[in-house]
């Protein structure tokens, strides 16, 4: 595996084959029979699980609710709203069939669509589901009184994607997806900030993962929105990842589907939009910012086992002892919510245990042989490593919940840590940014002018592209120049390669 924090942007093979040997050693995901798309193993639904529940608190707590729509559009729907069809149209699958017959054996056996069902207008197959959304918030809305909506879906899509990577693209993934309707413009922009807000805090408190919120440039915009916002985190070859966006869609989607209200006054008006999501790619996001050489890390919080409990016995008259005491104290710490795996296996040595919960990313592991059954003790040892150390009967629910949240903490520092190491600000000719970027890799803050071909000559020379104007960077960039056209900079860019 590749080295933990090592610079690898010019071993781009070794950074992946490590990314890979995680995913398979955690017990994460395998491939399925379908090119491009992945089974999920238990450990790593419980992983999607960890995020979900945590997201969906929050969304609920900011006044959301959950429904469900169709995972089959009619094609006609994508062709009403026209950027949005242009930015999905290679991507889609498409159904053209609803039955299928045998062939017969002569002609060489299996199935095949049965050409009297083809039919009368194809289905797209859920790339997004702005346009069925829009359609049935058409037949909901009539009045001021109906707004706002504030619904999100839990779902499955499917993008055909032709490369690709676990977690971070597939040809299906799982998501979450909110679609807002609003009265005013002001409230769609306030609605997509918020989530935005919701998703940098989530990445920071939940996942370890410091983010950049920022707005995209009009090229790098989702498919039919006015603004596309955005959380940028840095992974370990010190590429960007796309970690979630939110989108104000202006009124575009109201148009394409003829959605209007009837305002205080009396007048008809045309609703106001938003959608936001995050995916899978989370995961991936975990494994890329957080592992090592070992395996796979996880932080506390979406952990789905927090401590492994490994008994150790010698001889069979002790083993029935250690156990039952590990399953007290496991009974212990489940009692106050904390997650426990208690490993009985038999035909398993103690150290290969020990390995094989850290390679799936168990922050906390927990030895019990017969000295500590004698001294009601629990001797402890960190997924990030230290000191292996004690812990008495009596303190061991205050001192493995200290030491989880310490490790949530730790885990949050080393990622900003080690963003900040590799972001790079000062860059200024556009012939020193190519030089360290092909050295050092990494992020750069540079003043930009607002140009579309310009950004797509940078990505073509160097395969860096803008990730996003920072929001919190953009009041520097008065009297400053663009380091790539010397003209008066309308932004505060952050340029990097990205997954």
């Amino acid at each position: 595996m590749a080295q933990k924090n090592q610079s690898i942007a010019t071993r781009a093979d070794d950074y992946s084959q490590w990314y890979l040997d995680v995913i398979r050693e955690g017990r994460l995901a395998d491939y399925s029979p379908v090119k491009g798309s992945m089974v999920l193993r238990p450990h790593g639904y419980a992983v999607w699980e960890g995020i979900r529940d945590d997201l969906d608190a929050r969304f609920k707590a900011t006044g959301h609710v959950n429904a469900y729509f169709p995972l089959f559009i009619p094609m006609s729907f994508l062709s009403k709203e026209a950027e949005h069809v242009e930015g999905f149209a290679k991507e889609c699958a498409v159904v053209t069939h609803h039955r299928l017959r045998a062939v017969p054996a002569e002609q060489g056996g299996g199935v095949e669509p049965d050409p009297a069902a083809k039919l009368e207008e194809p289905l797209i197959v859920r790339p997004t589901s702005e346009t069925i959304i829009w359609h049935m918030y058409g037949q909901w809305i009539d009045s001021w009184r109906d707004l706002p909506i504030l619904i999100n879906q839990w779902a499955n899509v499917v993008r055909w994607e032709m490369k690709t990577r676990p977690f971070l693209r597939t040809a299906e993934f799982l998501w979450q997806e909110g679609h807002t309707a609003h009265a005013t413009e002001d409230e769609a922009v306030a609605e997509a900030r918020q989530m935005l807000q919701v998703y940098t805090d989530f990445a920071s408190e939940t996942l370890a993962i410091p983010v950049v919120p920022g707005v995209k440039s009009a090229s790098e915009r989702f498919a039919g929105a006015e603004d596309t916002y955005t959380i940028e985190a840095m992974m370990q070859n010190t590429w960007a990842l796309q970690a979630g966006t939110s989108h104000f869609l202006g009124q575009n989607f109201a148009k394409a589907f003829d959605v209007t209200f009837q305002d205080e006054d009396g007048e008809r008006k045309l609703v106001w939009a938003t959608s936001w999501g995050v995916s899978t790619r989370l995961v991936g996001a975990v494994i890329m910012t957080h592992s090592d050489d070992t395996g796979l890390v996880l932080p506390p919080t979406i952990a789905p086992v927090q401590v492994a409990m490994v008994p150790i016995w010698r001889k069979d008259h002790e083993k029935a002892e250690v156990v039952a005491f590990a399953h007290e104290l496991a009974a212990t710490l489940r009692a106050a919510g904390v997650r426990v795996a208690v490993d009985e296996r038999d035909k398993m040595k103690p150290g290969a245990k020990y390995y094989d919960w850290e390679r799936k990313g168990v922050p906390l592991r927990l030895e019990i042989g017969p000295r500590d059954l004698k001294s009601r003790s629990a001797f402890a040892a960190r997924r990030l490593g230290g000191k292996k150390f004690g812990i008495p009967e009596a303190e061991l629910l205050e001192t493995v919940t200290a030491t989880l949240d310490g490790i949530q903490a730790e885990m949050l520092e080393n990622a900003r840590t080690f963003r900040e190491e590799n972001t790079h600000r000062g860059v200024e000719t556009y012939d020193d940014f190519k030089a360290q970027l092909l050295e050092k890799g990494g992020w750069y803050l540079v003043p930009w002018t607002d140009n579309a071909e310009n950004e797509a000559a940078i990505k073509s020379e160097t395969k860096a592209t803008i990730r996003c104007y920072p929001l919190d960077a953009q009041g520097d960039v008065e009297g400053k120049v663009c380091f790539y056209s010397g003209e008066p900079a309308t932004h505060i860019a952050l340029f990097s390669r990205a997954y």
